[in-house]
């Protein structure tokens, strides 16, 4: 089945998180009270910036599924399966939608994706096309980054159209 998905990413808190440590160990000052407020100050840097990439993300998933003229909400008929891991290193989660309407429906799905602390690492939009009335049809969220093992997804909003 084919899905069409759009897709944001915590690429820059992960790049922020590589390039902050270095500061912490390349000091001059060896005072440990120094170093380890700066490794707090660059780790508060790098849980804002993910923080704000979650924000942005959520935001726009949100403007598009806003942007859906005639959609209601329709997160009740949205179930995922268990996420999983396929060839190329993504995280995958079958998304079954479940049509209670009198005429074929498509849905618009955001998918959260967070590792097994619970910290969101990418949302992606799924559409289930053309479901017919009073029955089920599965598309794929497909994450766009390798994350970790243990994955899991969540479903914050879908609308049928």
């Amino acid at each position: 089945m084919t899905s069409h998905r759009t897709h944001w990413t915590g690429r820059a808190a992960l790049t922020a998180t590589a390039c902050a440590l270095p500061l912490c160990a390349c000091s001059d000052e060896t005072d440990p009270s120094s170093v380890a407020s700066r490794a707090a100050s660059a780790a508060e840097s790098v849980g804002d910036r993910a923080a704000s990439a979650f924000a942005s993300a959520s935001a726009e998933a949100g403007r598009r599924l806003d942007s859906i003229k005639g959609g209601v909400d329709a997160k009740a008929d949205v179930r995922l399966g268990t996420p999983s891991t396929d060839a190329d290193g993504r995280t995958t989660v079958d998304v079954t939608a479940t049509n209670p309407d009198d005429s074929a429906k498509s849905f618009t799905v955001q998918v959260d994706f967070k590792d097994p602390d619970g910290t969101w690492r990418d949302t992606v939009l799924v559409t289930v096309p053309d479901v017919p009335p009073k029955a089920s049809r599965t598309s794929t969220a497909r994450s766009t980054h390798k994350l970790p093992k243990g994955t899991q997804a969540e479903v914050p909003r879908a609308v049928r159209h």
